[in-house]
């Protein structure tokens, strides 16, 4: 933790302390979706970034930092920044200048259209980027360029959350409870979700609860740092959520712990659901999930007996091929006992990326417009093509996803421009995505750093670091966040915003792309997402800096947002009733085999965040983590005699990877864990299953299948 934590300020109380030749910027960390509050240290004339202190006037982390936060500034004066544009000129990229870096896109864009149709260019950006430049991103993608390709990382993320969340109760918002709520909770469920490491700022809200006499449950097949401090872990078998969420429904219906005036008044679906998950005994999930009966049946007590409880999960139940049944069947805990809509009630996904919420809901999705609407709504179609001053049939269609469009990468696409992303790590089967990109006809990527996927690009194009722009970002809450930046640009970087609407007016679209700051956009983005789902419209910068941050939706500037949805039990349906879905367990997309007959499962540790483009690069944070390694059970290791700390090779069907054995009881028998930090030869996604979730397109990382073996010699690890 920050080392300010145990300062015995209030938040009343507390100021940053101003030093003369010093100025203090007020904003939020890059990193995970807490954002949690920070005062940037910066020189007054040189503008330099010295240091950070964290916030305690800011509810979200109250004077605290994580180790990614206490470092995250380090980035804006690091050696490695990309500080000009790069070509590629006889196999190598050079310094070149804007113009001539720009003219080139430019021509490469409108031969390719020309010659291959205008959805032959694809966009790939990110959710690390305020919801002004995701919001003109997918603008630019529809308007600028006119094609339908266009979708973002964070469809490897919160997709599956997303898709599961609309089906059940009509909406999209990560949590439908301020994270205050959580202290007030009888019973927290959290599956999927190692908090510790991946969202340690949430810890306090949960030891809160803990100190009210809360009791707490952990979903995940690993005994992580939160599992540790559970009540009751229930250590699954990767891939098989639903099948142990029903068996908690099974429990919970046969022993009366539902409540049936909520289920009566508000849902629909509830008999089809109760005779599907009759079969669901603790007897029988317990042989799919290899948790002990007892242990399902004392959760769904312990569940279902509690007056206020929220269910809380994260990738570990979203990143599957059956992500979507397994986050309505995870909401359907909170639909049958009524635990939904007041202080202490309700559900939430841990959100990953700094804006994984604000990033997916304004457009750059590749079947949404602007306020959650659908791209395929003719009204809605209709609203925003007003608001571009476009004829709607300008607009094009859906497109295709994330992994779907890197699969097309060099056949229906031939140009690709990538924004504040890393698909060469973090897509799986990260061999195949490389020659996919290495096959197009051209390749612009824009970023602060080289990464891994920016070496293979034509073109490279230096971006700001989130320190050097205005904006805002929305939270894991759907808390809408202020962020201010220092006006700089180093060297001849360029903010992400300028760079797009320079392109759009030397396409010849310029005119759709006149903004002189981000308030500029942020205020179209209001009005492109009044009366959408997510409504922004109320929301203002001068709102935004009289408030710790605005819960959507916020529909006229007389209010102060929503922090809490369905208190008054109307769901997002014409009928007012949120859906009840029954799902059959159907397992991982991959089974173990003789020749792969152990899972492997992927997540984050403390020290890093998604591809490691940026928080390997700070020496204080590499030093902590400096490699991959595979955990494994003492049983395992020993049935291929491997000893802790020896090399391991890892291969699946799709690759493989060298890496340290750790060697832990903490993990099931029947899996190994590698974190996904790393590119190039120490990437888990070589191994990982490129197969997607049918409805959310998000793939398979947390389950595929593989063997092991103990490599003859030691072999020095090497950063990636």
């Amino acid at each position: 933790m920050g080392h300010a934590q145990n300062r015995e300020y209030s938040q009343r109380d507390y100021h940053a302390i101003e030093r003369d030749g010093e100025d203090l910027i007020s904003t939020h960390c890059c990193f995970c979706g807490m954002q949690c509050g920070m005062n940037i240290r910066v020189k007054t004339e040189t503008k330099e970034v010295i240091g950070v202190e964290p916030r305690y006037d800011f509810p979200m982390n109250g004077g605290r930092l994580c180790p990614k936060g206490v470092a995250a500034y380090r980035q804006a004066e690091h050696g490695e920044r990309l500080l000009s544009p790069l070509i590629r000129k006889n196999g190598e990229l050079v310094k070149a200048s804007w113009d001539e870096a720009m003219e080139l896109i430019v021509s490469k864009i409108q031969e390719v259209q020309a010659q291959y149709g205008k959805d032959a260019v694809g966009v790939y950006s990110g959710s690390s980027m305020t919801n002004e430049k995701c919001y003109l991103m997918g603008k630019f993608a529809r308007i600028g360029l006119g094609t339908k390709n266009i979708d973002y990382n964070g469809r490897y993320c919160m997709s599956s959350a997303s898709f599961g969340f609309n089906q059940s109760v009509g909406i999209d918002r990560g949590s439908t409870n301020p994270w205050s709520d959580i202290k007030s909770a009888d019973v927290l469920l959290l599956a999927g979700s190692n908090t510790a490491e991946c969202h340690p700022l949430s810890m306090p809200y949960i030891w809160g609860a803990r100190d009210n006499g809360a009791k707490l449950i952990v979903i995940d097949p690993r005994q992580t740092k939160t599992a540790l401090v559970a009540d009751i872990h229930l250590d699954i078998r990767p891939g098989t959520d639903v099948a142990l969420a029903n068996g908690l429904l099974h429990v919970m219906i046969e022993e009366d712990l539902v409540d049936y005036d909520f289920i009566n008044k508000h849902t629909t679906g509830f008999e089809k659901l109760k005779e599907l998950v009759k079969k669901y005994t603790p007897e029988y999930v317990s042989e799919i999930t290899g948790v002990s009966a007892e242990k399902i049946v004392s959760a769904a007590r312990i569940f279902g007996q509690s007056k206020n409880g929220m269910a809380m999960f994260a990738r570990g139940v979203e990143q599957h091929a059956t992500g979507t049944d397994a986050v309505s069947t995870y909401v359907n805990l909170c639909l049958v006992t009524g635990k939904i809509g007041r202080k202490g009630s309700g559900f939430a996904t841990f959100t990953g990326q700094g804006n994984g919420q604000g990033g997916r809901e304004h457009g750059q999705k590749t079947d949404q417009l602007p306020g959650f609407r659908k791209i395929t709504d003719p009204k809605a179609r209709e609203y925003i093509a007003g608001v571009w001053g476009v004829d709607e049939s300008e607009i094009p269609g859906p497109g295709l996803s994330a992994f779907e469009m890197l699969q097309a990468l060099g056949s229906e696409i031939k140009l690709l421009i990538l924004a504040c992303s890393n698909p060469i790590v973090s897509s799986p089967s990260v061999a195949h995505v490389g020659d996919y990109l290495k096959s197009l006809d051209f390749f612009v990527a824009i970023d602060m750093f080289l990464s891994e996927s920016c070496e293979l690009a034509d073109v490279v194009l230096p971006s700001t670091v989130w320190v050097e722009d205005d904006g805002t970002t929305t939270n894991v809450e759907g808390r809408v966040l202020r962020l201010r930046g220092i006006d700089r640009t180093p060297g001849e970087s360029r903010r992400d915003w300028e760079i797009i609407c320079d392109l759009a007016e030397r396409l010849g679209r310029g005119k759709y792309f006149k903004y002189d700051k981000p308030e500029d956009i942020f205020n179209e983005l209001r009005v492109a997402s009044k009366g959408g789902i997510a409504d922004y419209y109320g929301i203002t910068y001068e709102k935004l800096d009289n408030m710790q941050g605005v819960f959507w939706p916020c529909p006229t500037e007389e209010s102060e947002g929503m922090p809490r949805l369905f208190e008054d039990l109307k769901f997002n349906f014409p009928d007012g009733k949120a859906r009840i879905l029954a799902f059959e367990h159907k397992g991982p997309n991959e089974k173990i085999s003789e020749e792969y007959p152990i899972f492997l499962s992927t997540g984050r540790v403390v020290y890093h965040y998604l591809s490691g483009n940026q928080t390997r690069r700070i020496e204080s944070l590499l030093n902590f983590c400096p490699d991959p390694y595979v955990e494994m059970h003492p049983n395992l290791a020993k049935k291929y005699n491997i000893g802790n700390g020896e090399m391991v090779k890892l291969s699946s069907a799709r690759g493989s990877i060298e890496v340290v054995a750790k060697i832990t009881k903490i993990i099931r028998e029947d899996m190994v864990f590698v974190p996904y930090h790393w590119g190039k030869t120490l990437a888990i996604n070589h191994l990982t299953n490129p197969a997607l979730e049918p409805n959310s397109k998000i793939p398979e990382f947390k389950v595929c299948a593989v063997k092991i073996e103990k490599k003859a010699e030691i072999v020095g690890v090497k950063h990636g």
